[in-house]
């Protein structure tokens, strides 16, 4: 299935269909047929120039009450991207011209519309409900987007940019509404939930916030906020890889399996007491990258492992994105080295994020 790093083929920004394609009738006819994926049609061009204005907008809107924008909007614009790169073989974006994509079919114009729909938003609410908790800002912020963000698919859809993968048409119940599946009211907030914790946790830290120091982590609360966030995610991206050979006790909702989750909760366990052991005297920055390190380190060997014995079968659609590459001695594709960290870096946040909340009582 995969070939090495000697044929000398590797493209930017790029999948791995793409370079199968290269390989097997050459760059011109591999070219041929990306182009005509990613023509780009009058409606669409004009929903993309109206993302980039409506976004431009809204940024200056932002700009006139808020400090560091531009750190905020690269902070957002990261969580975004990293749910999409890591998600990305669940759906396809396509026709949104050449210019429009930065890895596979992720792309910057809708990673910048999501990124300003959503900070416009959380501005909006924490302006008008300036007395209410976090927590129930958190929530109304999530409805409000919700509407804003099943509207903006139906959108994307019906323009013909957005389209389901076979697999995550194959999981889902079969009711749609303008093209949009009703599994969306769940993967949208699972998204907004992970992409929400991962901007207000970052800016904790670009306020400097003062926080209430905290002298011993609850490890029970910290244990339940990580299975949450883990089979949330784990459920949500079901349809692109399986859990199988698993024992049949140990699968609580199809192939989703309670064992496999709780070896991510016990592996962000561990980074979380390598951290507090080891590098709490310096800064969040550090700290986390720190855990995501950790984390990451201890968490691709076992995925390795779960993979090559079979317990871990990734769709047809996520192999096909594989660009051939490898990791030495593991022998898995790079992408589920890159894949890792995105997901830890989210679900790191989320956690992060509630006990900081919970804490200080905000």
């Amino acid at each position: 299935m995969y070939w090495q790093a000697a044929d000398g083929m590797l493209i930017l920004a790029s999948c791995g269909d793409y370079l199968q394609t290269i390989r097997d009738k050459g760059l011109l006819v591999a070219a041929a047929e990306r182009a005509m994926t990613r023509t780009v049609t009058g409606p669409i061009l004009a929903f993309e120039v109206l993302v980039i204005l409506g976004s431009l907008l809204i940024f200056r809107q932002l700009s006139l009450r808020t400090n560091r924008l531009w750190l905020r909007v690269l902070t957002m614009g990261s969580g975004v991207f990293l749910f999409e790169a890591f998600t990305s073989p669940m759906w396809h974006n396509d026709h949104l011209g050449p210019w429009a994509y930065l890895y596979c079919d992720v792309s910057w114009i809708l990673t910048l519309g999501w990124t300003a729909m959503i900070m416009g938003v959380l501005s909006l609410v924490d302006r008008c409900l300036p007395g209410w908790r976090e927590p129930q800002r958190f929530l109304v912020s999530l409805a409000v987007l919700l509407v804003l963000v099943v509207g903006a698919e139906m959108v994307v859809v019906g323009l013909g940019i957005r389209s389901y993968s076979p697999e995550v048409r194959e999981a889902l119940s079969g009711t749609f509404v303008r093209g949009v599946p009703l599994e969306i009211l769940y993967y949208v907030p699972v998204f907004l939930s992970l992409v929400i914790a991962f901007y207000r946790y970052w800016n904790f830290v670009i306020d400097d916030a003062a926080l209430v120091p905290v002298r011993k982590r609850r490890w029970i609360r910290a244990t339940a906020l990580a299975l949450l966030s883990v089979f949330l995610f784990e459920l949500m991206v079901e349809p692109v890889v399986q859990n199988r050979q698993f024992p049949e006790w140990s699968y609580v909702y199809r192939d989703i399996s309670l064992l496999y989750t709780l070896q991510r909760v016990l592996l962000i366990a561990a980074g979380a007491v390598v951290v507090e052991r080891l590098v709490m005297g310096l800064s969040i920055p550090l700290r986390f990258a720190t855990a995501l390190v950790v984390i990451s380190a201890a968490a691709l060997p076992v995925e390795a492992w779960f993979i090559v014995n079979g317990y871990r079968v990734y769709g047809s659609t996520a192999t096909a994105g594989y660009s051939g590459f490898t990791v030495p001695l593991l022998g898995v594709p790079v992408e589920i080295a890159f894949a890792i960290p995105c997901y830890l870096a989210l679900i790191v946040s989320f956690i992060r994020y509630w006990e900081i909340v919970f804490d200080n009582r905000l």
